[in-house]
């Protein structure tokens, strides 16, 4: 190393073949998507921004760098330490234009920056290369995803990498499963001479031996996050084809508070108790929509299902969902239900019908169920859309006079 010239050190600082562990570089043969999943601190975006700059060189010219938002895009996949500018030397560097989200290369190459948090972006722009950032974080995985990957179809070689610590979402298990992926799996140790020892000894150390460090550090795709009600066996082994004849049928509502690019969904499910006595989840029809648009939707579900009402928290938009379903229907059978407890003790109940093997889900609900095996009640984090419209469509029908008990 010491015979070595400025012009060579300089050369070999920036060889990454030669930096890189074996699991870092592209994987060999005719991939569609590398799906690299690390725990913290494994060097993810170090890996990506390389495999972007060795796609580069290659004569790839149309990128997309997604990350969960636009500041993570820019903090972390094209500014941070490892990100795309930084893994160039001074005088090399691609340019960043953040007011046009864009990327430049002087080889003509380009990146358009976009947010897992609105996917909408992604319809249309067509790309031969893409990098996506931590999309088992995404506010939407499944419609970024979905619309990042109908785009990915320019030359004759258009590849994706994702770079994520692995969550219990269907989404990365169908990517992972997909014949076209290879998932490269990699934890935090192996990363260790170029993280901060306090670091393993502080932080690492905590979270060894549970199901959190399953995940976070040894990147290990569990079934269900550590402290989720809910587990994923509740609804495979009690998942139906057919539900029996209804006793009562309600289409449960959990609006939006606002409508944005970045609102949240509203939660619209429709849920029966048979004359069985089991409860069933027959259609979700949950999603981005202003409030004109989520009431027509409630209503059809509710002539479609001929259901027997609408029912939604009183606490939580309920006389909001009122006034705007009676604005389109004023007729339309309404049910505000006023929860006086938290969210946890009001979603206990409905996990003890799950448990209770009382509850059947019709059909597969992918973004419902991983809602229900992701939400930790005491992470402070609020309760997703589709769980909550859940919660009231089962207390309405299966907790009847007791309700009060719960609520």
């Amino acid at each position: 190393m010491q015979a070595l010239t400025d012009e060579q050190a300089e050369a070999l600082r920036f060889d990454w073949e030669f930096w890189a562990r074996d699991k870092q570089l592209p994987p060999a043969g005719n991939w569609g998507v590398w799906l690299y999943m690390a725990g913290r601190g494994a060097g993810k975006t170090r890996t990506a921004a390389e495999w972007i700059k060795r796609r580069e060189s290659e004569g790839y010219r149309r990128f997309a760098f997604v990350g969960q938002t636009p500041a993570d895009v820019r903090d972390v996949m094209i500014e941070g330490e490892s990100g795309i500018l930084n893994v160039y030397p001074e005088g090399k560097r691609p340019i960043y234009e953040p007011t046009k989200r864009r990327v430049t290369w002087p080889s003509g190459a380009m990146a358009i920056t976009y947010s897992g948090a609105n996917p909408e972006q992604l319809r249309g722009p067509q790309h031969d290369s893409v990098w996506v950032d931590e999309l088992a974080a995404f506010k939407y995985p499944r419609e970024t995803w979905d619309n990042l990957s109908l785009g990915l179809r320019l030359g004759a070689d258009p590849r994706a990498v994702i770079t994520t610590t692995p969550k219990p979402l269907s989404i990365l298990r169908e990517i992972r499963d997909d014949s076209h992926t290879v998932t490269i799996t990699e934890n935090t140790y192996a990363n260790r001479l170029n993280v901060s020892e306090m670091f393993f000894r502080t932080v690492v150390a905590r979270y060894e031996g549970t199901r959190t460090g399953r995940q976070e550090i040894y990147a290990e795709l569990l079934d269900e996050a550590e402290g989720a009600l809910w587990k994923r066996n509740m609804f495979e082994s009690l998942r139906v084809k057919v539900a029996p004849m209804a006793r009562r049928l309600v289409v449960a509502i959990d609006p939006a508070a606002s409508h944005t690019q970045d609102s949240n969904e509203t939660g619209i499910l429709v849920v029966m108790i048979g004359v069985n006595g089991h409860g069933y989840v027959l259609e979700d029809r949950s999603g981005r929509y202003s409030p004109a648009e989520w009431a027509g939707r409630a209503i059809n579900a509710l002539d479609v299902h001929r259901a027997d009402r609408i029912v939604a928290e009183d606490n939580n938009g309920g006389e909001m969902v009122e006034d705007v379903v009676r604005t389109r229907r004023p007729s339309a059978p309404i049910k505000r239900i006023h929860a006086s407890r938290s969210k946890q003790a009001r979603a206990e109940p409905v996990v003890a019908l799950y448990e209770q093997g009382l509850i059947h889900h019709v059909g597969m609900f992918p973004e419902l169920e991983d809602q229900l095996v992701s939400w930790e009640p005491l992470s402070g984090d609020p309760s997703p859309d589709r769980l909550d419209a859940l919660v009231w469509g089962f207390t309405e029908l299966m907790l009847g006079a007791g309700f009060n008990v719960f609520v």
